[in-house]
């Protein structure tokens, strides 16, 4: 059984983590240019232009080689980009008055970014060399050479409102995003989380029916030999009322020795058993004529609108899967229920409707969960949790909705596509027998 590790699922959250982190050193990149020419040209301060241009472009270069990595599918570490952020600011702050600088602010939204993306231990790694830097601000760096008119008091007010408003803009606009990026990563570990235990209790409940297929064979087999010994009797040979109940009841032994066997051919228990070769309309109408004599009733209406016949091999698990819906649907609606079959591109839709009370908006809100169900029991529920996820299995889909009128409608989607690669892997001549029971 099939399922996409954790840590795929958790890859795409931070994939898009580190695009909001490449955006915000474009800003950084955009802020640090817009504010040097604005202190250089219009407080005509004296800055060392030539390193502050190249640690602009050390910034560029980190930028796009973590975006190369981005389209090559690789999640660059969260630590060492905000790292070597850190150390590219300080590098800034440095030659533009160190600690004296107002943007050291800056510093706040690096460790709310680091808070937010990186482990615990990494966090507090990050906030000691963060603290390490802003103290070796005061001590190298160039001092800044202001005009003889201008006051460093006055230049740092300002540039310390500048930094607060930009750090709130910030904080508030990409750790929102980040945390609901995180957030979406969350619900899809837990949704993994579910899948497995629904997957966990489906295997339970298959070792349960198989240990109960095994104990059923031997009284089935009884009452089948019993069974064609009263057909023998004296006393019954003659009564045609008699002959027709023993037939019904062979019938109905037969049936349950088929269920058994399907069973037991589910959980590996036979060898050598394939699915048949048939057509869609050929499958439609054994399911339809088996079904309404199994269950003695004339409550179907059956309309196949399946224009074009199409060759697919049928096993008959499928023709449960159907049968199980169509069961419920008697249960709610035992006068009329109706079955109407339709190919819609490359699938085979399967819709049953039925007179019944409809389902409850409870029931619909978590169709398809184990022990969903208004039905009074332990077991309620699982019947339709299999059928959705034993569909699931073949690439189909199941959808249930209540008509405006009342009665309920459940929809059975089913690939063509799945069974004629089916049929191909079963003519391989190539394929051992081992492999086609698989």
């Amino acid at each position: 059984m099939k399922t996409t590790p954790p840590t795929a699922r958790a890859v795409e959250a931070d994939l898009r983590n580190q695009h909001l982190l490449i955006q915000l050193r474009w800003i950084a990149m955009g802020g640090q240019v817009a504010t040097i020419a604005f202190v250089a040209l219009v407080l005509k301060v004296d800055l060392p232009l030539e390193w502050m241009a190249a640690t602009l472009a050390a910034l560029l270069v980190l930028n796009l080689v973590s975006l190369a990595a981005l389209r090559r599918g690789r999640v660059p570490g969260a630590a060492w980009s905000l790292m070597i952020d850190a150390i590219l600011l300080t590098v800034q702050l440095g030659l533009s008055g160190g600690a004296t600088n107002p943007f050291t602010a800056l510093y706040l939204l690096q460790i709310t970014l680091a808070a937010v993306l990186l482990r615990p231990r990494d966090c507090w790694i990050f906030i000691g060399l963060t603290a390490l830097l802003a103290g070796a601000l005061t001590i190298i760096f160039l001092p800044l050479q202001l005009p003889d008119d201008e006051t460093i008091f006055g230049v740092y007010l300002i540039g310390m409102l500048v930094a607060l408003v930009i750090d709130a803009v910030l904080i508030a606009a990409f750790v929102t995003r980040i945390n609901r990026n995180l957030r979406d990563r969350d619900a899809r570990l837990a949704d993994m989380r579910q899948q497995a235990a629904e997957e966990d209790h489906i295997v339970r409940m298959g070792l349960l029916a198989s240990g109960a297929a095994h104990e059923l064979g031997t009284p089935l087999a009884l009452i089948s030999v019993i069974l064609s010994d009263w057909r023998t009797l004296t006393a019954t040979r003659d009564d045609a009322d008699l002959q027709h109940d023993v037939a019904q009841m062979q019938k109905a032994v037969d049936r349950c020795k088929g269920i058994v066997g399907e069973i037991l051919r589910s959980s590996g228990e036979t060898r050598g058993i394939a699915p048949g070769p048939s057509s869609v309309n050929a499958f439609l109408d054994d399911l339809v004529e088996e079904w309404t004599e199994s269950r003695q009733t004339d409550a179907l209406r059956f309309y196949n609108r399946v224009a074009d016949d199409v060759p697919i091999l049928t096993d008959p698990s499928i023709k449960q899967l159907v049968t199980a819906v169509l069961d419920n649907a008697l249960e709610a609606s035992p006068t009329r229920i109706y079955l109407t079959a339709m190919r819609q591109d490359d699938a085979l839709v399967l819709r049953i409707d039925d007179r019944g009370p409809g389902f409850d908006t409870e029931v619909l809100e978590k169709f398809g969960k184990p022990y969903n169900s208004t039905k009074p029991g332990a077991a309620k529920g699982v019947g339709l949790f299999l059928v959705v996820n034993a569909i699931h299995k073949l690439g189909g889909e199941v959808k249930a909705a209540n008509h405006p009128a009342g009665g309920a409608c459940v929809t059975i989607r089913l690939p063509l596509a799945r069974l004629a690669m089916a049929k191909g892997a079963a003519d391989d001549p190539r394929r051992t027998d081992s492999d086609r029971r698989g």
